[in-house]
């Protein structure tokens, strides 16, 4: 493993992160809705669980799914039934002001569990990380080089995340969405609820 593999790797994980999925529609909402320290609370729950998958891709878990299919649909129906929770809150509190909302300041440690969720509910991740890495890296690499790229891909999420909450925490940037919010939230249950029925019903 040298440099260039790092590069390649930090570029198609940055490439899947700008994707309008739940992982960033959460970051968004959150961060628009209560402020820049929850925002980046919730990015630090779904780098962790994105970079945990990575980790566990590493350590060959596609494997297991293949000889355990089970496990792999009961992980993934657990994770669609949560998107499509969360997409059915967002919904019921798309007409309510901010000052309405139960979630107005949801404490740091629920945000950091609300982007843990998100992201280890997916077990598709692990399928995408494995692709990835099988393509960009060598094989048999030694237990460091996998380390490594577990903590280098913490590390991008958690920049990324931050960089994205303390963007969006300015003020135009709230007042935009405080403008919006109604059509914001509905859009983005819907998307959310998309996701996790498409997830349930996909192989």
């Amino acid at each position: 493993m040298d440099l260039a593999h790092i590069i390649a790797f930090n570029a198609t994980l940055l490439a899947a992160m700008a994707s309008p999925g739940p992982a960033l529609l959460l970051a968004l909402k959150t961060t628009l809705t209560s402020g820049r320290i929850a925002g980046m609370a919730t990015g630090l729950g779904l780098g962790t669980a994105a970079a945990l998958w990575t980790g566990l891709a590493l350590l060959g878990l596609e494997g297991i799914f293949a000889l355990f299919p089970w496990a792999y649909v009961a992980l993934k129906s657990l994770g669609a039934a949560y998107l499509v929770f969360i997409a059915y809150k967002m919904w019921k509190e798309a007409s309510k002001s901010l000052d309405e909302s139960p979630e107005k300041t949801p404490g740091l440690r629920r945000a950091f569990f609300t982007g843990f969720g998100v992201n280890i509910g997916n077990p598709k991740s692990v399928v995408f990380s494995a692709s990835v890495l099988l393509v960009i890296f060598p094989q048999n690499m030694s237990i460091a080089d996998k380390m490594f790229i577990a903590l280098n891909h913490l590390a991008v999420e958690w920049v990324v995340y931050a960089v994205f909450a303390i963007a969006l925490s300015t003020g135009p940037a709230r007042n935009g969405y405080l403008r919006l919010k109604p059509i914001f939230d509905r859009a983005a249950a819907l998307l959310l609820g998309a996701l996790g029925l498409r997830l349930i019903f996909s192989k």
